[in-house]
């Protein structure tokens, strides 16, 4: 089954970088910028889940979760740059499932998206942590990564890129979202940074980078950790 989520933020890049990976993993993704589209997809194609920004051009989220509130258990996860205490404790009361500070990681929404559906009796599989293809293994659990049964010894930034592959095995990765996940929104230009991590990894990990086995490029939009 696939789940719908809607997407409310009004901030441009952090709204493309959910919803890329809200899809990569499978959801069903629609967004909207203001109070008002989101109350018109809420009536004419109500999602599953709600991930919320508060500071809206038409108003605040607040306004939303209470209004959803009224008439159904819809799970929602807030994602806001406000740290006030008792603002997140409002929130709560007023319905909302989970608050989310940001900047945040997609693992960790992705794990609090799962915590509000499973409060509401739908399980989702949880994100990849482990990939073994021929004579390489990772397991983002323990942080290892071995080839022909030796450790592999990778930068910190060589393995957050590793990993976010190994999340989306099998499946295309585009430049930009590893760039805005692995360095962050602001790096999302810098392709040169991919070209020279990946080329450092494909030393440590394939046979013969030349002619790689496991990252793959597809040319143009980005990069694919072969699964089979």
């Amino acid at each position: 089954m696939t789940l719908r989520v809607l997407v409310v933020e009004d901030d441009r890049e952090i709204r493309a970088l959910v919803q890329s990976a809200l899809a990569l993993e499978g959801f069903e993704v629609q967004t909207a910028v203001t109070l008002g589209e989101a109350g018109a997809l809420l009536q004419h194609s109500p999602p599953e889940l709600i991930v919320l920004d508060l500071g809206l051009p038409d108003g605040e989220g607040l306004q939303l979760v209470q209004q959803v509130r009224r008439q159904s258990s819809l799970p929602i996860v807030v994602i806001s740059a406000r740290h006030q205490e008792a603002q997140k404790i409002a929130l709560l009361d007023a319905g909302a499932d989970d608050y989310l500070s940001k900047p945040f990681s997609v693992a960790e929404l992705l794990a609090r998206m799962r915590v509000a559906l499973r409060h509401r009796g739908t399980a989702l599989a949880a994100a990849v942590t482990t990939h073994t293809l021929d004579d390489l293994q990772v397991d983002l659990a323990t942080r290892t990564v071995t080839r022909e049964g030796q450790a592999v010894h990778l930068t910190p930034t060589e393995y957050e890129l590793l990993a976010r592959l190994v999340r989306s095995a099998g499946r295309v990765v585009t430049h930009r979202q590893l760039l805005a996940e692995v360095w962050g929104l602001e790096y999302t230009a810098h392709t040169h940074y991919l070209r020279l991590y990946m080329g450092q990894l494909r030393a440590k990990i394939e046979r013969d980078p030349a002619e790689p086995r496991h990252l793959l490029t597809e040319t143009g939009v980005g990069y694919r950790l072969a699964d089979e």
